[in-house]
């Protein structure tokens, strides 16, 4: 691939859904739950291949920085960028196509923006997707999005709406639809026209800032001022203006809903978007009765249930089970979740309800 190519990793999410394993200081992209490498690591060992780590940027917050600095040594220090708040993802597209913009030595680089907690086994497939979607995005100069294929009908995804077929695999983007009910997304697979959306996206620089101009011109703003200040001492302090101006808003409300100049490349390869507790059990060898677990457990007489133990836990304690059903388990050193299966959607609330009392303050 000839182009010049940047990926940014956008790292920047604290990963509710996995308490307790996950925390304010180790959130989903810093855990181990597939292996001895965290996911955020994953990630950027993916891209080797297509792209080298002087040309990865990771977009993350202060309180991240430094174990991001400590796990993945060969990102350049210029690289690791802190957002001064959290403001969706609209936002990161802008700042990381500004520090593109100021790092590039061609008029038109592409940049990819990837989630850093994905998880994805054949990265060599990965890799040939994205190449292909940045060929296409230059040749056409369009917005490329990768589509996903169904395999369920979730209400948890965000769904594209194919158009006519470009090449193979390729396609136009008729619309994106939010997340849908469960009747709807079933409506969607039946159609056979319907991939979920994965937040991963190649953006030539030079379409990406044409559609800002169109619109979100403050995203365009933003980019600018970014690229002029990047490098400079006062960069710090331009960023941190900037956000605290910008509209907490994500790039499929702020650009992709709204442009007409989209493509969709649909992926060969596997992805699992590890959303929550339940996809984790699909990765564990399951008996029987569909439980699952690892670490030092035993079950009697549990059916569709699973036990998780946090592997970095420096303990000996044994957790067993009798005659669970439904039912999720996950012990760490200091905590220990009990949830039916269809309840962890509530892990937010109960965070919320642990923020109300200091004593619950060391768990969060």
């Amino acid at each position: 691939m000839d182009k010049e190519l940047f990926v940014a990793i956008m790292a920047g999410g604290q990963g509710e859904r996995f308490w307790p394993l996950s925390r304010q200081a180790r959130p989903k992209q810093f855990l181990r739950l597939f292996g001895v490498s965290t996911l955020i690591e994953q990630t950027v060992l993916r891209l080797h291949g297509i792209v080298d780590d002087a040309h990865i940027l990771i977009i993350t917050n202060a309180a991240y920085k430094d174990e991001i600095r400590r796990i993945l040594p060969d990102i350049p220090a210029e690289n690791i960028i802190c957002e001064p708040c959290a403001k969706n993802t609209a936002p990161c597209v802008a700042l990381a196509s500004g520090v593109v913009k100021a790092k590039s030595v061609s008029a038109n680089p592409v940049l990819i923006m990837l989630p850093s907690d994905h998880y994805i086994q054949n990265s060599s497939v990965m890799r040939r997707d994205l190449a292909a979607a940045v060929d296409a995005g230059v040749t056409y100069g369009k917005l490329l999005t990768i589509g996903i294929t169904p395999d369920h009908p979730s209400p948890e995804y965000g769904y594209i709406q194919c158009g006519e077929a470009v090449a193979e695999n390729i396609c136009n983007v008729e619309k994106f639809l939010e997340k849908p009910s469960v009747a709807k997304a079933e409506q969607l697979l039946a159609s056979g026209n319907y991939l979920w959306n994965a937040g991963m996206f190649v953006f030539p620089l030079s379409t990406l800032h044409a559609e800002f101009a169109i619109h979100a011109p403050q995203l365009l703003t933003l980019a600018e001022n970014i690229a002029a200040a990047f490098g400079t001492p006062d960069f710090e302090k331009i960023l941190a203006a900037e956000f605290n101006a910008a509209e907490k808003i994500s790039i499929d409300y702020a650009l992709m809903e709204k442009s007409s100049n989209i493509m969709l490349r649909k992926a060969a390869f596997d992805w699992e978007d590890v959303g929550n507790w339940s996809a984790i059990k699909k990765y564990l060898t399951a008996d029987e009765c569909n439980n699952a677990a690892n670490g030092k457990t035993v079950m009697l007489d549990c059916r569709n249930s699973m036990i998780f133990c946090d592997p970095e836990a420096d303990d000996d304690q044994l957790v067993a089970a009798i005659g669970l059903s439904e039912t999720t388990v996950i012990k760490t050193a200091d905590a220990i979740l009990i949830a039916p299966n269809g309840e962890l959607g509530k892990l937010r609330q109960l965070l919320a309800e642990l923020r109300k009392e200091e004593k619950f303050l060391k768990h969060l």
